[in-house]
């Protein structure tokens, strides 16, 4: 719903070129934004989405603009940043956003700091546009949280380790050769498989910039490689001896099983033919039937009541796509 209240928002004139889109979704491709619109967007396939669609797309702004738009995202600190980060480069900022993100907590705070002007409400959300006011003090630079590793507002798990990584680390046996981290987030699982002196080299794999970017400080360790990248279309140059993965299972707010399950696919297609998938998910999520038609070997171990792990091994020849 996003496009509805944009287009309206550029039909009352808050919208003045040049423009800067900060975390721009998908459907912005659907309005005629004005020349010249720079937009950010520092996930991996939306941003290659929006340049396939002829979008001039960065992930990070590359100067002043007259007017930045901001598109709310759910996490507080991280709408606060963006909204602190967009004064900085624009006079005049323009808030976009859901309802269910907060959208009206987020007008009440820049009311009380900012000239808040034209209030749009539309399609379950609203669009305001505002001048004036200091944010410096919203700027949310990476921190260390609860376990000391280093994350951004907005990435997964920032506060703390999250408990089926840490479940999967503890369970892993010590593993050997060149190892693929498949949404390696902040770098914790990583980290653990790092600690044996028989990996090789270990691939992290992550689509969102700023959990990558911290990935880089927590995981110092010169057999570790970093990818800006799909984990549902990554191909290694080289298959790999091991796979380890907790697979995401939301698109946004919507529950979405087959993104855990396109996990499984580039995990499979990644592996060398006796290579290895160790796999954590939570109890409910339906993976068994992908697993049996992905692999020729497959155990679960022992879990916990809110979490499962699985061992599959010898991916099926058909579904590999890189050299062993």
């Amino acid at each position: 719903m996003f496009h509805v209240r944009l287009t309206q928002a550029l039909e009352a004139g808050l919208l003045t070129p040049p423009l800067l889109v900060i975390g721009a979704p998908m459907d912005v491709a659907e309005v005629g934004l004005p020349d010249p619109t720079i937009l950010i967007q520092t996930h991996q396939p939306d941003h290659d989405r929006l340049r396939a669609r002829g979008l001039d797309v960065e992930i990070a702004p590359r100067g002043a603009a007259a007017t930045a738009l901001v598109c709310l995202p759910r996490e507080r600190r991280l709408a606060r940043d963006r909204i602190a980060r967009a004064a900085r480069v624009a006079p005049v900022v323009v808030v976009d956003g859901q309802k269910t993100d907060g959208i009206d907590a987020i007008l009440k705070e820049c009311r009380a700091r900012a000239d808040v002007g034209e209030v749009i409400s539309k399609a379950h959300g609203k669009v305001f546009s505002m001048t004036g006011g200091t944010f410096d003090d919203w700027i949310a630079p990476p921190s260390r949280n609860a376990d000391g590793y280093l994350t951004a507002p907005g990435t997964f798990s920032a506060d703390g380790v999250d408990p089926a990584s840490a479940l999967l680390a503890r369970t892993l046996p010590p593993l050997n050769g060149r190892v693929v981290d498949l949404g390696a987030g902040w770098g914790y699982l990583a980290s653990k498989v790092l600690e044996t002196e028989a990996v090789t080299e270990c691939h992290l794999v992550e689509a969102d910039l700023a959990a990558l970017d911290c990935a880089r400080e927590n995981v110092d360790d010169p057999r570790a490689r970093f990818h800006w990248a799909d984990a549902t279309a990554f191909r290694p140059e080289a298959a790999a001896d091991h796979v380890v993965c907790n697979p995401p299972f939301h698109r946004g707010r919507t529950g979405d099983p087959d993104l855990g399950r396109a996990f499984l696919s580039s995990a499979a297609t990644a592996l060398a033919p006796r290579g290895t998938l160790w796999l954590v998910a939570n109890r409910h999520l339906p993976y068994e039937a992908a697993l049996r038609d992905l692999f020729s070997e497959i155990e679960e171990r022992e879990g916990t009541p809110a979490f499962k792990l699985y061992r599959a091994a010898r991916p099926r020849r058909a579904r590999r796509k890189v050299a062993s």
